[in-house]
């Protein structure tokens, strides 16, 4: 669970850095009072933490999931 809502908060980042570099439009401090706004130098923080926590998403073993017939779902 915390992987997802790292990912998600990734990608909210790199949306927000997308704007910037193509509009010059910060979406964060739109949305929370300015750069200098506690609560966007909270949400700056916490999606860079997201970011470091994905940083391990590198690093892990991935799982691989296999399927037979006998699983009763065809369909995939």
């Amino acid at each position: 669970m915390l992987d997802r809502i790292s990912l998600i908060l990734v990608i909210v980042g790199a949306v927000n850095w997308g704007a910037i570099g193509l509009f010059q439009f910060d979406i964060v401090s739109w949305l929370f009072g300015g750069q200098d706004a506690i609560l966007s130098r909270i949400i700056y923080t916490v999606i860079a933490l997201a970011g470091i926590w994905c940083v391990s998403l590198l690093f892990r073993e991935r799982e691989i999931l296999t399927r037979t017939a006998n699983d009763g779902d065809m369909n995939t």
